[in-house]
């Protein structure tokens, strides 16, 4: 098999893969809770180390209290840090968001940026953030986030051929559909929740069992049952 046409297998395998988990979880989406542009990206500056949920049990309040990107911008960096305090990271976390915030006022016109090579010049957001606000809010495909789940799911389906996240991404948009790079996160995430979770992933229940290469691996080595008395 050639190199391009061992491309296109993986192409079509890939979309396969997609196909099944979009039928799966038919309303996967990102789970962060937010109102604008802005407020999306600070509870995704949150969430670096920290789950989806954490990050959703502060922000309504957080979100009362600063009802604009001014009102980030204005606030001490002391105060900002009291209110994020439950979260991981929050002295460097609150840092990011008050700066970001003074950048996209001074810099931007008070609008979050729309491109990546704009977005991740704000302080604190890198590739992986800049790609949700992109993804999540304005609909703009320029890379695929690659969170825990992205990374694990993406090696045992044999879909990426490298460990590092940018790495990992790369491969990913070489055999994913431009269109199904924002989603893919999402169905990964859903899957790796539901079925095939870290600890233990439960191949005979898969969708992609047909698909996946590492397909049986738990089970065959998961401890016999014993046999019942009698047998």
């Amino acid at each position: 098999m050639t190199i391009a046409s061992s491309v296109q297998a993986e192409k079509k395998r890939a979309a396969k893969i997609v196909t099944r988990l979009k039928k799966a979880y038919p309303t996967s989406g990102c789970s962060l809770t937010f109102t604008t542009a802005h407020q999306l990206l600070v509870a995704t500056i949150l969430s670096a180390q920290a789950t989806d949920e954490q990050v959703n049990k502060i922000t309504p309040a957080l979100f009362r209290k600063y009802r604009t990107i001014e009102d980030f911008a204005a606030v001490s960096l002391s105060e900002l840090e009291r209110d994020i305090r439950s979260i991981g990271l929050y002295r460097n976390k609150a840092r990011s968001i008050k700066e970001s915030a003074v950048m996209i006022l001074h810099e931007y016109g008070g609008r979050v940026p729309d491109t990546l090579d704009e977005i991740i010049k704000l302080p604190g957001v890198g590739r992986k953030t800049g790609s949700v606000v992109l993804g999540t809010w304005y609909g703009t495909a320029e890379g695929i986030v690659v969170d825990t789940h992205v990374k694990r799911l993406s090696s045992l389906l044999k879909l990426a051929r490298h460990d590092d996240a940018l790495k990992i991404e790369q491969d990913l948009m070489e055999i994913i559909d431009q269109k199904d790079w924002i989603i893919l996160t999402h169905l990964f995430i859903d899957h790796g929740r539901a079925v095939c979770v870290a600890r233990r992933p439960r191949c005979e229940e898969c969708v992609l069992d047909a698909l996946c290469p590492s397909a049986g691996l738990f089970a065959l080595s998961s401890p016999r049952r014993k046999p019942a008395v009698g047998q």
